[in-house]
């Protein structure tokens, strides 16, 4: 486990501005609204365990935004690519554990920002605050069961795959969700960082 003192409790919960090679992550907005309406899709939604916003507005997501960041113990960024200035989407510690050191992991990324490199970037991003900054000594994700994409996504990631938490989760529509449960600990951090830094360009 780590050694590192980790950060004072209130500095988990910032969302200062972090600089990538291909996307800047900021504290998300409702104002970020207008963008991801305009690039999302009904996929984009799809797994979210929460589910997405109740229509595809910049009012609606602006609304949506809001309820996220209204959630106790999660802390939202957006994703903003650096080439084409728009938001492609958010990142978030869905769950902060100060206590317990670790942080929960999620992400939902616009279709134009899928398969560039933006996931890598981002993931890169807030796992080297999670670790380098605030002390963590693990951060894990939960992936929908049936979401292949995002799956392979963190098979690719290098985290370890801990199991299926079975109808973990209760869905917007009332479905219940399988998730697959994946973690990086703070002495895998150094591999897992150098495998997504030789996933950029």
């Amino acid at each position: 486990m780590s050694e590192t003192t980790p950060a004072p409790a209130e500095q988990w919960f910032e969302t200062p501005e972090l600089r990538g090679r291909l996307v800047t992550l900021e504290g998300l907005h409702p104002a970020h609204g207008a963008d991801l309406s305009a690039g999302a899709t009904p996929d984009t939604i799809r797994f979210l365990a929460r589910g997405g916003p109740p229509g595809n507005t910049p009012a609606a997501w602006a609304a949506y935004v809001e309820r996220l960041n209204a959630l106790p113990r999660r802390v939202n960024f957006a994703v903003r690519s650096r080439a084409s200035g728009r938001v492609v989407g958010r990142i978030s510690y869905s769950e902060v554990n100060v206590a317990d050191r670790w942080v929960e992991v999620g992400t939902m990324l616009l279709p134009e920002a899928q398969g560039t490199g933006a996931n890598a970037d981002a993931k890169l991003l807030v796992m080297e605050r999670a670790f380098g900054v605030l002390g963590a000594n693990r951060v894990h994700f939960k992936v929908d069961a049936r979401n292949e994409r995002s799956l392979r996504a963190m098979r690719r990631l290098g985290a370890t795959e801990e199991g299926v938490l079975r109808a973990y989760q209760v869905r917007p529509d009332g479905a219940a969700r399988d998730s697959v449960m994946f973690s990086v600990l703070h002495a895998e951090w150094p591999g897992v960082r150098a495998a997504l830094n030789a996933r950029l360009p």
